[in-house]
């Protein structure tokens, strides 16, 4: 068993610390090799319709427990080494399972994500918080160390590492990243696995299916003795030594309890066919839930039907003062290529953020709206999506964007540019611009004159609705401060042109 607990351990931090690098890596090359990490998270796969992963996730816990509790998902890894951090508090002792609230968190979930209040299931899926924690706390921090050892090859004539920019991207996202963090922190410190068995609604569901698992720890009533080592090594607080008995939809089989049984009373594996007693009392405690358990499988099966339907300061040589952007109100947000509409972006996004982790081109970034809380919008204040980009593509979890090709991303229409005669320089200075129609990749916006009549008239740009494929090239490079004097308006369901 020691060796099986060493196992969960290595296992477990493979996956905490690939899925970590995943949202830390900015060049999105990492994801070639460790992406599938996060494509078998439980949430995103049920988004994604990726039966695979789900049935195999599903078996996994059937057989063995929870396991997935214990070594894939990131968020509940990241509570055992925050737990393991206090060695000040090794004991923990039992507690009876708060199933109300439990059930009740799962039940609003359910009616959320069907619903499509799609900023409270972000907010409570794990790996989507564990996403936002690192991308909004940790990579900051990366970021910087990366830029500290650019400039410290740079001194030495070596370009091993570039320089990158840190930004906030959002302030709200960030302050429920670090309520988030606070939370878990507090929680994992003081009680182990408390947001696992209290607040998670994947635990919950795992949990129920647990009860069934083939493996699981069992207690031998012949050499139990009731001294409480296991109870108080037990991170989840599901084993009661007085009456013999664990509490499987909580337990994650981190095997921490085998390990410190002087009496080997505690196994993990099939029951054994001479402890009777034990069987029995599972039995009725399992008679006992049963009212739950149905709650549970209709709010399961819910959950499945619902899936399956579905800032620094710029000087232009040293000498003029350029003002920074702003965000213009847009009518229609902006879905990125590939999420085919907002309503199917906005349905299976968890809000993890990897997009926007990867996005060389700083577009993507967290909404501030109550419609899509925390999810990526596009934005060209920064920089345009360039026509041979696919990165967010390539990483998304969920298939909230699917995957699509270079020659597809030039000619998916995910809104069009519309010009604003007041902020143009042409008017407002008197001057030739035209820079909008210099950069347009697919030569949407053409120069003419304002007046037919009048040829000594400066030219002002025309844009071709039909050919725009919003990518935000002119927003981006306009002049124009601090509002663009052209800018992209989103497109609720995306066109192939």
């Amino acid at each position: 068993m020691n060796i099986l607990r060493k196992l969960r351990i290595a296992v477990g931090l493979i996956f905490l610390v690939g899925i970590t690098l995943l949202f830390l890596d900015f060049t999105g090359t990492l994801h070639q090799w460790i992406g599938w990490m996060a494509k078998v998270q439980f949430l995103p796969a049920i988004l994604a319709v990726n039966a695979g992963v789900v049935i195999g996730l599903i078996a996994l816990t059937l057989l063995f427990g929870r396991l997935y509790c214990s070594i894939i998902c990131p968020l509940g890894v990241f509570q055992d080494a925050i737990a393991r951090a206090n060695r000040k508090r090794n004991k923990y002792s039992s507690s009876p399972a708060l199933n109300i609230w439990r059930y009740s968190i799962l039940v609003l979930f359910v009616v959320a994500l069907l619903a499509g209040v799609n900023s409270f299931v972000a907010l409570l899926a794990p790996y989507s918080a564990y996403g936002r924690i690192v991308s909004n706390i940790f990579a900051p921090i990366y970021l910087w160390g990366n830029n500290l050892l650019a400039f410290l090859s740079e001194r030495v004539e070596s370009y091993m590492f570039f320089e990158t920019e840190v930004w906030i991207r959002s302030i709200s996202t960030l302050v429920v990243a670090i309520v988030t963090l606070i939370v878990i922190g507090v929680l994992s410190w003081r009680g182990g696995r408390t947001y696992c068995n209290t607040i998670c609604p994947v635990g919950t569901v795992l949990g129920f299916l647990s009860r069934f698992s083939l493996f699981k720890h069992r207690i031998d009533l012949d050499k139990c003795n009731s001294c409480g080592l296991c109870a108080r090594k037990c991170k989840a607080a599901c084993i009661d030594p007085k009456k013999h008995s664990i509490d499987h939809s909580r337990c994650v089989s981190c095997f921490d309890c085998i390990d410190s049984c002087n009496k080997k009373a505690i196994y993990y594996g099939m029951a054994k066919k001479n402890n009777e007693q034990q069987e029995e009392t599972t039995v009725k405690q399992e008679e006992t839930d049963n009212d739950r358990r149905q709650m549970l499988t209709v709010a399961g099966g819910m959950m499945l039907a619902s899936a399956l339907k579905a800032q620094e300061t710029k000087m232009d040589g040293g000498l003029a003062f350029i003002e920074d952007k702003k965000i213009p109100k847009r009518q229609t947000p902006i879905a990125p290529p590939g999420a085919s509409s907002i309503r199917h972006f906005n349905q299976h996004c968890t809000a993890c953020q990897l997009c926007i982790t990867v996005c060389p081109n700083q577009v993507l970034r967290p909404s501030s709206s109550l419609e899509s809380f925390m999810q990526p919008e596009v934005s060209y204040e920064r920089g345009y999506c360039r026509p041979e980009c696919t990165k967010c593509s390539e990483v998304c979890p969920t298939s909230a964007i699917s995957l699509i090709a270079k020659e597809d991303k030039s000619s998916t229409q995910v809104g069009h540019a519309v010009w604003i005669p007041d902020n143009c320089v042409v008017l407002t200075d008197g001057v030739n611009c035209g820079n909008c129609a210099r950069h347009c990749p697919v030569g949407a916006i053409t120069m003419i004159e304002q007046s037919p009549d009048d040829l000594n008239e400066r030219l002002i740009p025309m844009v071709d609705v039909e050919r725009c494929i919003g990518c935000g090239a002119c927003e981006n490079l306009c002049p124009s401060r601090p509002f663009s004097a052209i800018y992209v308006e989103g497109h609720r369901v995306h066109k192939f042109i």
